[in-house]
């Protein structure tokens, strides 16, 4: 599709615009490159490139842009990742083993911050089973009611009951619930509670049924996506001239459904996934860039995290941060059980 010259050429004038912003005019492309050319032969290749998609011209400079198709075959053929040994030893203790959101939390952040863009992680895909639930009384009828996920997360939550009860009541329901229905689905636990209601003692029964219906919310109401670092948008000068297109990232981010819909299509992949434009035709943006990896725990992909950014983006950068991340996020999870 390209011989040598444009190839060369196009790879400067990417890796120009993405370090200064700046359209990318023919002096300072023939310096970039290094290749003796004169002005008239640089515009001549520059012109094909922009015949075939590759580079645009905006209204108000006489330099040149790359487009997404330009993004993407730079990405894919002119791309070469340098890796540094060091890099995940340094951020080791960024992402402890510890309770899995905890752990999600902490790479989120870690790719905001590294990134300076902002960081996506979807959580692990798991099911409503409680391992452990325990209550403590906080006043009269009002309990703390704490519940531990077999992966280790812990929630808590307070209830306000109609009646009051002592601390050997509150041993003898969170025993009762641990020792017949600890690892069981919390949907099970209800139906069945239900049916055996009838050999419990009514107010201990009324406190279980409490506990297993927060504990249902409490599951079922963990952050699906964490974000990390919208804020660093309002920095990037791609973005922040246009306070509308701003309102409608901010909304992606609220939102969080169309994020999910792309990292869970991310996670069949294997590897790092670099989405330019609108190519994920989920997150419809042409603007911005996703570059996401999956995530394991004991060799089984759980999840997906990723940074998103302008296209004007260090994609060399972002493919490193992002895949050493995903390596500490599956080596965290997988020892903090």
């Amino acid at each position: 599709m390209l011989d040598s010259r444009a190839r060369l050429l196009l790879k400067a004038l990417v890796e120009r615009y993405i370090a200064d912003g700046h359209p990318v005019g023919s002096r300072t492309l023939s310096k970039a490159s290094g290749l003796e050319l004169s002005p008239a032969t640089i515009r001549n290749v520059m012109s094909d490139l922009e015949d075939l998609g590759l580079i645009v011209s905006p209204h108000t400079s006489a330099g040149r842009i790359p487009t997404a198709r330009g993004y993407r075959l730079f990405v894919d053929t002119m791309l070469t990742t340098q890796r540094d040994p060091f890099s995940a030893a340094a951020h080791m203790a960024r992402i402890a083993p510890d309770q899995p959101q905890k752990v999600i939390s902490n790479a989120a952040h870690m790719l905001s911050s590294l990134s300076q863009f902002v960081g996506v992680v979807m959580a692990p895909r798991r099911t409503s089973v409680f391992k452990h639930i325990e209550f403590l009384r906080l006043s009269e009828k009002r309990f703390l009611v704490i519940i531990v996920s077999p992966d280790g997360d812990v929630q808590n939550r307070v209830i306000f009951t109609e009646a009051d009860y002592t601390a050997s009541q509150l041993v003898e329901a969170s025993n009762f619930l641990n020792s017949h229905y600890a690892g069981m689905a919390i949907e099970e636990v209800r139906e069945r509670l239900k049916n055996e209601v009838e050999a419990l003692r009514g107010e201990i029964a009324a406190l279980m049924q409490e506990a297993v219906l927060v504990s249902s919310e409490a599951i079922e109401s963990r952050d699906e996506v964490v974000v990390s670092g919208e804020r660093n948008l309002l920095a990037i000068s791609d973005f922040s001239s246009d306070m509308g297109n701003l309102r409608k990232l901010f909304d992606l981010f609220e939102q969080k459904a169309q994020l999910m819909r792309l990292l869970d299509v991310s996670s069949r992949a294997e590897g790092v996934r670099i989405y330019i434009g609108g190519e994920s035709q989920v997150i419809p943006y042409q603007e911005l860039s996703v570059v996401t990896a999956p995530y394991e725990v004991d060799g089984q992909v759980v999840g997906t995290l990723g940074v998103i950014g302008p296209m004007r983006m260090p994609y060399e950068k972002m493919i490193h941060i992002v895949d050493i991340t995903s390596k500490l996020v599956s080596t965290a999870l997988s020892h903090s059980k």
